[in-house]
């Protein structure tokens, strides 16, 4: 077995509850025998049914049944034991969501087959028909294949998806070059630990408000304990090259790093600077990796042989063996919040780990969320200021272009002012960027002879026409379908027309105002995992890209020397909805596209087309106001009794026939509780009232900042009586109110 932590005690002799990770009510009661020596956080496999599954001592057995009714354990795996303050996590996590901790568990638990004995793999070394190609001029290596060759030729072997990670390339690259003799196979040890970053290495230098940021949080870090720091940065500042520092104190220390990131389409660059600040790479956690990496990152982490872990929100529940520290970059960013499953906010519980452990956290962000920010105002948190950008660089100058006086031409989306800019931006020699977040082609597609609108049929919304694959899709439930010939309503053939901007038909407007000029597109759909994010900033690094155009995985994040101008096409896309932060949001998202531009020595302009010029969130960019934004918002939401000054959660009611989910939505509402301090509002239809086939009916509840918000659910949840085929989803701080 492996060494045990001192903080995990040992549990009783003869039987134990286990946590399974599965949506059950709580823990099991299993028999430990004889042979067996057992703790709190080990990992077993216990028999449930007729299957026998993995699971975790949760502590003592909770209900007194005799010994003939109990389950013996079958197994303890040579895993490191689960650490008491993850175990407090789970158990928190779920008492606040009012989620199974089984299913919170489960995130833990994502890689079952990480418990078991690691096997050899297969890795591939350079061969001399690589090394020979590597050295000549003349070998015709496409830059992928460079950089596997030199990373082999320098580091030695390594398997396929650690060449294709930290080349940023596909896997299928690393088996062509075996196939041809570039590489040649070789067998692996079991335990093939990542590379060490070398905390003594050097970074680049400092400005002077960047060392005392740094110094302080090394400081914090040093002294360890729970706390939490908004490190607040105007884009370009060097928010990134701070928190290494910090990174580096930890690993002086010998402890683990957490870096959250909200979208992994912003770690391309960042682990470049990471493996330039610290001579190897971090490991990396999301969902884009493939089973047998995310099997090995699992053990390392539990191991605390992978130093530092730069992930999605999913990484925040891996099983690290000594945390030090935890650093949540672009804080304020939205998908943060997990919508599906266990429905929480990756920064908010990233906290509450960090509190449970009692180690610091640094939230970092140009545009601190109204949360954070009343949280520093109150002082429950710190913040370290940096008010410019690094070095040569300025911010950019925004500008707003008010479309009622500025019209584009009929089925043209530009405005004059834009296109001028444009024009001289490429004649410049340098690079512009549009941004609209609507991917596709069309937002919408309707009839011209009867005005039938082409909608998914398991989801009311539109479906939106993608060009580029020659279909309509449904951004929801990801239903597809080819564009039919004739309308549905009326049998009309080529009837059909297409309303309104994507981001495809940005490029279509832009290749025929700008013929010479070299265009792609940078968004979701059309990039397809990290290496094909790294391939296309490289080519924006070489300048082999004129014109960007793309939705908000370009907002952030990414540095573009050449880049000088911004266009917002559709500066009002975010401001509508009914959403309570739709104003910050759009704030935040456009503050930090608009960032983009003049990031090194040549100064940038951003332009934001709107219809709504007097808003105060095009006044606020305008202007550079970003405090006099925040505070204008902290006062309408005080006087609303919103979050973040009073609290709100939202139930979903939903079922697969519309009357089901009214009946259904009728008979919650009369067991809701009269509590005073709590608000209930609907039963309504949801802003999207039909999502994936099932038919849905909300409830918001409001209540005051410091009420027992989940005891007042967990009792209306209890009294409720529902058919099975009726589903209550909560969420608890909800981010999103489709």
């Amino acid at each position: 077995m492996p060494e045990r932590p001192a903080n995990v005690e040992p549990a009783r002799a003869d039987r134990v509850s286990v946590l399974l990770p599965l949506p059950l009510a709580g823990a099991y009661d299993y028999r430990v025998t004889d042979d067996m020596r057992i703790a709190t956080g080990d990992f077993v496999r216990v028999p449930l049914g007729r299957r026998r599954l993995a699971g975790v001592v949760w502590g003592p057995a909770c209900a007194d049944l005799t010994e003939a009714k109990l389950k013996p354990i079958a197994e303890v795996f040579a895993v490191p034991p689960l650490r008491d303050e993850l175990r407090r996590f789970v158990d928190w996590v779920a008492n606040y969501t009012l989620t199974a901790p089984g299913a919170v568990l489960k995130m833990t638990m994502s890689v079952a087959d990480a418990l078991e004995p690691r096997r050899a793999v297969t890795g591939y070394a350079i061969a001399d028909a690589g090394r020979r190609a590597l050295v000549a001029a003349d070998s015709g290596l496409t830059p992928p294949r460079r950089r596997v060759l030199a990373l082999v030729g320098e580091g030695g072997a390594a398997t396929a998806s650690d060449l294709a990670q930290r080349a940023a390339c596909g896997a299928g690259v690393i088996k062509a070059m075996a196939a041809t003799g570039l590489l040649t196979p070789v067998s692996l040890p079991a335990a093939l630990p990542p590379p060490v970053p070398d905390w003594r290495l050097s970074g680049p230098p400092l400005s002077s408000a960047q060392e005392i940021a740094a110094a302080e949080l090394i400081r914090k870090v040093r002294q360890g304990g729970f706390g939490v720091t908004l490190l607040d940065g105007v884009t370009g500042s060097g928010k990134t090259e701070v928190y290494f520092a910090a990174i580096a104190a930890a690993l002086e220390r010998g402890r683990q790093v957490l870096v959250l990131l909200p979208e992994i389409a912003l770690s391309t660059q960042l682990l470049k600077r990471f493996a330039d600040r610290f001579g190897a790479p971090p490991a990396l956690w999301h969902s884009d990796l493939g089973h047998a990496q995310r099997r090995a990152t699992w053990r390392y982490v539990a191991d605390g042989q992978a130093r530092v872990v730069v992930g999605a929100r999913s990484a925040l529940f891996l099983p690290f063996r000594d945390l030090g520290l935890i650093v949540v970059d672009e804080e304020h960013d939205a998908s943060f919040k997990q919508e599906d499953g266990v429905i929480y906010h990756a920064r908010d519980m990233a906290v509450v780990r960090a509190s449970l452990a009692r180690l610091p956290i640094v939230l970092v962000s140009a545009t601190p969320s109204l949360e954070t920010t009343i949280n520093v105002q109150s002082g429950r948190y710190a913040r370290l200021h940096l008010p410019a950008r690094h070095g040569m660089a300025r911010l950019p100058e925004i500008r707003v272009v008010d479309m009622r006086k500025q019209k584009p031409e009929r089925q043209r989306f530009l405005s004059p002012p834009l296109v001028q800019a444009m024009g001289d931006t490429l004649a410049a020699g340098e690079q512009a960027m549009l941004f609209l977040n609507r991917r596709g082609y069309a937002p919408l597609t309707l009839c011209r002879e009867c005005g039938h609108r082409l909608q998914c049929p398991n989801c009311t919304a539109w479906l939106v026409e993608h060009r580029r694959v020659g279909g309509l899709q449904c951004h929801h439930c990801g239903f597809t379908t080819p564009m039919p010939p004739t309308c549905p309503n009326c049998g009309a053939a080529g009837s059909f027309a297409a309303c309104g901007p994507g981001v495809e038909r940005l490029a279509e407007e832009t290749t025929q105002r700008f013929p010479q000029a070299r265009i792609a597109l940078m968004a979701s759909d059309t990039l397809v995992g990290p290496h094909a994010m790294a391939e296309l900033l490289e080519r924006v690094e070489r300048h082999e890209i004129d014109v960007l155009i793309g939705t908000q995985v370009m907002a952030k994040g990414h540095h573009f020397p050449m880049l000088t101008l911004v266009g917002v096409v559709d500066a009002d896309l975010g401001l509508s909805g009914g959403d309570l932060r739709a104003a910050e949001r759009t704030f935040q998202l456009l503050h930090q596209v608009a960032g983009r531009a003049g990031r090194a020595e040549r100064p940038g302009v951003a332009l934001l087309q709107t219809y709504m010029p007097e808003h105060s969130v095009m006044r606020a960019l305008a202007s550079d106001d970003r405090d006099g934004f925040l505070a204008a918002e902290a006062t309408s939401r005080r006087e609303g009794n919103w979050p973040p000054f009073g609290r709100l959660a939202a139930l979903i009611v939903s079922a697969s026939d519309a009357d089901a989910a009214d009946r259904a939505a009728r008979a919650f509402a009369r067991q809701a509780p009269h509590i005073e301090g709590f608000e209930i509002l609907g039963p309504a239809p949801a802003p999207l009232a039909m999502l994936r086939g099932r038919y849905r009916r909300r409830f918001l509840v409001k209540a005051r900042r410091y009420a027992p918000l989940q005891a007042m659910l967990r009792g209306w949840l209890a009294a409720a009586k529902l058919p099975a085929s009726v589903r209550v989803q909560v969420d608890i701080d909800p981010y999103s109110f489709i």
